[in-house]
């Protein structure tokens, strides 16, 4: 009977060639699946005009951003479109995160505001935050700022309960070992807490971005002049199907682009964290 060496029992360069291999065949199977659900999208659809309307075709779609890319969409040019949506997105993004973070880990670290501010946070989360959407829209208009004051609602809860909960979670020998080496207080939270709570506010972001995107969007669908929320409202309004998928495709894009950077930005910011546990190699 023979056995298996363990992965890390084995020479670099085939553990390297294992890694090839099953990137291969992680991306042959996504391309696959991709291919048979556009495919399959494509045959069921086509030649059913009511079905055309209703759910759009892959070809019309692909046929729609071709249009936006070279002529430009009704409200102006395609870049435009995105360029108001991400604004709108990064900005709130990042002041519902910087806010997220600073509230989170002051709150985990002082007791007396937890307690005082504890039950409206709670209350606060617990009021669906889209239609919030509505009273901005109301307030600060139709241009950007009801849009991004929408995300940073959206974007802030997230990172501070993780933020909170990994402030909590930090070994408490850590801090007690800095505070009699004569750490102070802020030494304390900047060296000792932060770090560990790092990886938690980390794992927020994966999902604060989509939902900031989600806020832009919506913002822009309840009342903007320009953006893929206007793309999307406006292709609602005429039964285009086609384009209302368009503007989503553009979405997952830009949503991937994001998710690549935030990985790439854990990478260099957790070096220092042990490797994760993974399953053996193809």
């Amino acid at each position: 009977m023979t056995t298996t060496a363990p992965a890390a029992a084995l020479p670099d360069t085939t553990r390297r060639a294992r890694r090839r291999r099953r990137q291969l065949l992680v991306h042959a199977t996504q391309l696959a699946l991709l291919v048979v659900l556009i495919g399959g999208w494509q045959l069921l659809v086509q030649g059913d005009q009511h079905a055309i309307i209703l759910y759009g075709v892959p070809s019309q779609i692909v046929f729609r951003l071709q249009t936006w890319v070279t002529d430009g969409t009704a409200i102006g040019s395609l870049g435009d479109q995105i360029w108001t949506t991400l604004q709108e997105a990064l900005l709130g993004f990042l002041i519902g995160t910087a806010l997220g973070i600073v509230c989170g880990i002051a709150l985990g670290r002082i007791k007396f505001l937890a307690d005082v501010f504890g039950p409206f946070i709670k209350v606060l989360n617990a009021i669906p935050r889209i239609v919030l959407g509505s009273v901005f829209v109301l307030a600060f208009g139709l241009g950007l700022e009801s849009k991004i004051l929408l995300v940073i609602v959206l974007v802030f809860f997230g990172v501070f309960f993780n933020a909170f909960q990994g402030t909590r979670e930090v070994d408490r020998n850590f801090v007690a070992n800095a505070t009699i080496l004569g750490a102070s207080r802020w030494q304390v939270t900047r060296h000792v807490v932060l770090p560990s709570a790092f990886t938690w506010i980390i794992a927020s972001l994966h999902v604060s971005f989509g939902f900031a995107l989600i806020g832009a969007i919506v913002g822009e669908f309840l009342g903007g002049y320009a953006g893929l929320g206007v793309l999307i409202k406006n292709a609602q309004g005429t039964f285009d199907a086609s384009g209302v998928w368009a503007a989503m495709v553009i979405m997952g894009i830009v949503a991937l682009i994001a998710e690549w950077l935030i990985t790439w930005l854990e990478h260099r910011l957790l070096r220092w964290r042990p490797a994760q546990l993974t399953g053996p190699d193809l």
